[in-house]
């Protein structure tokens, strides 16, 4: 069985890690590895296969950014061309960017076997371009391989028949597991000269740093937290544009009380935050691996596709209230280690369970 897998983008990385390692096992399925090239930072892109041990892409369709429209519809003809001369017997996506049902759309309707894993998230917000592309991908897939249980109550109500449907746990853990000790090796604390306590800030969604006013909130917060516990931020290319837009990164900068610093290799953040004393974000995958180190997690967002975090112990949900993040960052000062659950079949074998189900499938 020839499967194509599909990566776009820096989160999609650290789930198709285990998949193909995996797949060493399994000599029914001959696995095929594109990169859309929908995340164009080559540097950053080595860094990430160089760090997770990926093989290199059997071909980069270099799509590069655009609008959402043009950026989804050249992988889309490029991916076309892909199946049509390779002729896979199935299309495996993970995730939920651009790339995931721009490929999933080409499969359909190639009539090729659609996989998708990490399947059944849901924010309920369909202002968030990732909810489009997890409801869409999910409503044309033939397999679907969940990570928490709220994705196997999302998908019986939007009615996916539940034979297509396997929980079997979290890819990414598995990756976070896999390398978390070669993680400690990493010297990324002594070159950012941080010790003691300290808080990792990571902020990228359009809600929250695309306005003056929002943005300018927030860093006051920060501000105001950064006095209890220093913070060290690695600056996503888009809030580094809007802060120095708004004429907040200078203030920043100059504090001995904030570490700024361009993006990080996936062990030297998985260090960082592994070290932390709480983290504070928007990001979806950084909620999962904070309740695995258990780092209590305060997530700048009205809302969490990923609800497993919150109910374990690891993750509170404040938006971008000034109030509401200063109470999360309170409790999250407060809970130890031992407060936070282990969410249930996050214990590094997700990929196993996936290429044992495509194989019996053969």
């Amino acid at each position: 069985m020839k499967i194509i897998n599909v990566v776009g983008a820096r989160p999609n990385f650290m789930k198709i890690a285990p998949l193909m390692r995996a797949y060493q096992d399994a000599p029914s399925i001959v696995p095929m590895l594109i990169h859309t090239g929908q995340h164009y930072d080559h540097a950053m892109s080595k860094a990430f296969f160089d760090d997770l041990g990926i093989p290199r892409p059997d071909i980069n369709l270099e799509v590069g950014s655009g609008s959402h429209a043009r950026q989804t519809a050249d992988v889309m003809v490029r991916f076309e061309e892909v199946c049509l001369e390779h002729k896979p017997d199935c299309v495996l996506v993970v995730g939920d960017v651009n790339s995931t049902i721009a490929c999933g759309m080409v499969a359909a309707k190639l009539g090729i076997r659609l996989v998708h894993v990490e399947a059944g998230l849901r924010s309920f917000d369909r202002r968030m371009p990732e909810e489009i592309n997890r409801v869409l991908t999910d409503s044309i897939s033939d397999l679907l391989f969940v990570t928490e249980r709220s994705g196997l109550e999302n998908l019986a109500r939007e009615g996916v028949a539940s034979e297509r449907v396997h929980f079997v746990g979290n890819v990414m853990i598995d990756t976070l597991l896999a390398n978390r000790a070669r993680a400690q090796e990493s010297d990324v604390l002594s070159r950012l000269g941080v010790t003691g306590d300290y808080g990792v800030v990571t902020l990228h969604r359009p809600s929250n740093v695309d306005t003056r006013d929002s943005l300018s909130r927030i860093v006051e917060v920060l501000a105001e937290l950064a006095e209890k516990v220093p913070l060290v931020w690695p600056v996503h290319p888009r809030t580094k544009q809007r802060l120095t837009s708004f004429g907040l990164l200078g203030e920043l900068e100059a504090s001995p009380r904030f570490v700024l610093t361009a993006g990080l290799g996936y062990l030297d953040f998985l260090k960082l935050t592994s070290s932390a004393r709480l983290i504070l974000t928007d990001s979806g995958g950084v909620q999962e691996e904070s309740a695995v180190l258990k780092v209590p997690c305060v997530t700048l967002r009205e809302n969490t596709e990923r609800p497993v975090t919150c109910e374990v112990g690891a993750n509170r949900l404040v938006g971008s209230d000034p109030a509401a993040i200063r109470e999360g960052c309170a409790w999250a000062l407060g809970v130890k280690a031992s407060d936070i659950a282990d969410p249930e079949l996050w214990d590094g074998k997700a990929a196993t369970r996936i290429v044992e189900i495509l194989s019996s499938t053969t």
